[in-house]
């Protein structure tokens, strides 16, 4: 049900607002539809848009500066004049075919606003304005122009002017990817340039002190921000620009070398939105839907083809050394296979191997097995300068039987998902996608992982600019044509797009679970995913492949998972994702009870509530699985023990569950004990209340089957 109105409350025009550097032309005041947020929007005595934000009568943004740069026109910075205002409200609610809750509620004030330039050659610029009682929320809209029909922007100066030092959790403002380990500093302390040097990022380019959205940060009093974006279409991405004097935000698209501009553009167009969610708990901030409300409605229609899935594959296995993605051989001129001496007959994607994993996921309640390796061109994708047309994603290998396999599973109850990495070519990519997709349509095949490892090719074009934008979203329509949902690795960051594109099913945009086995910086520290809950899952699920059991990674002596067992098993609640790994080999899990909870698991929820948690040190979290009505419960902590206290109050009166406490030893540690785990039974209902103590590094894992 959608409800439109016009607000008369809402004044059009008002004289004065408190903190402006310069005296307000001409303002308006935008309140959310409980009136816990309020913004200003003002034109300063220079003609220069701008706004704050309040909650609850305290201000959070203070005056904050619009406008923009141009390569062949003057900036619009300065010389506006206010022309009309008109406000109106939302009230709807629609429905998630997959995700964190079954039902979202979009509620809303809104306010547009017509600017126009004092002077010749008098362009336009409209503000768009929401207030939702979860954040804020602004766009701008270039309307068509005389004498124009393109804009080249050079850079985009909205601010942010914050009204504290406070403490923040950040990855630099790296154009190519946002592999880094999170920083807790506070502001004034941000250095995005001392993290230039990594080694092991296969591309990295960071090029002024900026941070990568979302960017959440803690007041003094304890009010949680987090700056995004939404709907980021046809657009770079942005970075958040930290003047650690003055602790202003500004942001800084991502350029092209190559056309030596950020963005470009058709008239008339919009902008992304720019989000700021805000919320006195932490975990208010993962329950809001800001991000994914502010994009359009469904454009797909029926999904149903795809079915959220928990799934195994060739992969970990790689990782480990136990196997390599090259077959180790190739093709010579004449088209014969010929040795290049590299696999040594460790190829990980054989078709018996696969067989292997289709068993054993059949055999647990697992929908899916990704395979990696499986087709031509892995001898030559990395380490080469030139990759274009190196891989082929329609041709196996000649030990892996895809036809064959693609039936096998269909047999056993279970799907094969399709590996496409593209080296970073992304054009090799687009020749072939409708090819490689019409393949997977007919065997069957709905779900593809992509990557993008490498610089991009062409030289000049970054992951996160305008161009691999578009590119991202051609693969995500195609895709759909075809049924094919996407599971993103090295990719564009998620902006809600996954309402509109429901086939957006999940994506990296992380340090994942990969790096505890290459040991390059000791690997992911215990406060990695308290962190990661409270900012990058802000922006949308994330593959992280959680599920190791073999936490001291035997093959590999020298690395180790910084986590307890517990913890592995918690992530399946904890991080959002509705395809979830299991990520470890299946010998680790074979006789181990803690498995059962993996098989047990949901993927697809009817809601969700954060139980507790602060950013950095710990959460615990609670859904309910669709139409079974069974709930799970996941906490995890970074290195300090402590005590957590779950109210099972979220379960319906009237209904009791067999409980499974899946829970750290009491002599469990993440380094020197990480495998001790307890597991015990207990009947549970709307009236009860455990204490858990989780160890350092440690977690929680509860199912609740409801009886």
């Amino acid at each position: 049900m959608t409800r439109n109105s016009a607000m008369g409350w809402l004044a059009a025009v008002s004289l004065g607002i408190m903190g402006c550097q310069s005296p307000p032309k001409e303002s308006m005041t935008l309140k959310s539809p409980e009136g816990t947020h309020e913004i200003n929007i003002y034109l300063d005595a220079t003609g220069r848009p701008g706004y704050q934000v309040s909650r609850n009568g305290k201000m959070v943004i203070d005056s904050s500066g619009l406008g923009f740069e141009f390569r062949d026109q003057p900036a619009l910075l300065s010389g506006m004049q206010w022309k009309e205002s008109t406000s109106f409200a939302q009230d709807e609610t629609w429905e998630m075919p997959w995700g964190e809750q079954r039902t979202v509620r979009n509620h809303y004030n809104a306010a547009r606003v017509v600017l126009e330039e004092e002077q010749a050659p008098g362009r336009s610029l409209i503000l768009h304005f929401r207030a939702y009682e979860d954040g804020v929320a602004f766009r701008y809209e270039f309307p068509e122009q005389a004498g124009a029909d393109t804009l080249v922007i050079s850079e985009e100066h909205t601010e942010f002017q914050l009204t504290g030092d406070h403490m923040s959790w950040w990855i630099p403002g790296d154009w190519d990817i946002y592999e880094h380990l999170y920083n807790t500093t506070r502001v004034s302390e941000i250095d995005a340039i001392s993290k230039r040097d990594h080694p092991n990022l296969a591309s990295t380019y960071i090029p002024e002190n900026a941070v990568n959205t979302p960017f959440t940060l803690r007041t003094e009093d304890g009010v949680h921000l987090s700056f995004h974006e939404a709907d980021l279409t046809d657009y770079a991405g942005m970075t958040l620009k930290v003047d650690t004097a003055t602790l202003k935000l500004s942001s800084g698209l991502v350029g092209s070398d190559r056309f030596n501009h950020k963005v470009k553009r058709a008239l008339p167009f919009q902008t992304p939105w720019r989000t700021l969610q805000i919320s006195d708990r932490a975990g208010g901030l993962i329950e809001s839907r800001l991000i994914e409300n502010l994009n359009e409605p469904n454009k797909l229609g029926d999904v149903s083809w795809f079915k959220p899935m928990k799934y195994v594959g060739i992969w970990w296995e790689m990782h480990l050394g136990i196997a390599t993605w090259d077959y180790g051989m190739t093709l010579d001129e004449q088209g014969r296979w010929v040795d290049t001496g590299m696999a040594h007959g460790k190829h990980g994607a054989t078709t018996e191997n696969t067989k292997r994993y289709i068993d054993f996921a059949a055999a647990n309640n697992i929908k899916g097995v990704l395979v990696e390796g499986w087709n031509t061109g892995w001898e030559r994708w990395i380490g080469f300068e030139d990759r274009e047309g190196v891989f082929d994603f329609v041709t196996p290998y000649p030990d892996y039987d895809l036809e064959a396999l693609a039936a096998y599973g269909r047999e056993k109850g279970v799907e094969l998902i399709m590996h496409h990495e593209t080296s970073a070519a992304p054009r090799t990519y687009e020749q072939q996608l409708d090819t490689a997709y019409a393949l997977m349509q007919g065997l069957g095949i709905h779900s593809v992982k992509t990557g993008y490892v490498g610089k991009i090719i062409p030289k000049g074009e970054y992951h996160h600019g305008q161009w691999m934008v578009n590119h991202y979203r051609k693969v995500l329509e195609t895709a759909a044509d075809y049924q094919v949902a996407i599971n993103a690795h090295e990719p564009i960051k998620a902006t809600g797009l996954r309402r509109t594109y429901p086939n957006a099913i999940s994506r990296e945009g992380l340090r994942g679970q990969e790096f505890n086995a290459w040991s390059v910086e000791g690997g992911n520290p215990p406060e990695h995913l308290p962190i990661v809950a409270f900012t990058r899952m802000l922006a949308g699920p994330i593959d992280f492949t959680p599920g190791v059991f073999d936490i001291g990674l035997k093959q590999k002596p020298e690395s180790q998972v910084n986590t307890t067992l517990a913890q592995q098993l918690a992530l399946y609640v904890v991080i959002y994702s509705p395809i979830q790994m299991a990520c470890d080999l299946p010998e680790n899990y074979e006789g181990n009870p803690a498995f059962q909870f993996i098989r047990e698991v949901g993927v697809d929820w009817e809601q969700t509530r954060v139980l507790d948690g602060e950013v950095g040190d710990f959460v615990s979290i609670a859904r309910e699985e669709r139409e079974t009505g069974n709930w799970f419960v996941g906490a995890i902590t970074d290195e300090t023990p402590r005590e957590v206290e779950i109210d099972f109050s979220f379960l319906p009166e009237g209904s009791s569950y067999k409980a499974t406490f899946y829970r750290d030893h009491a002599e469990a540690h993440y380094r020197d004990n990480p495998t001790a785990i307890e597991i015990e039974e207990a009947a549970i209902d709307h009236g009860s209340r455990r204490t858990f103590r989780l160890a350092a590094g440690g977690g929680l894992a509860i199912s609740l089957i409801k009886q």
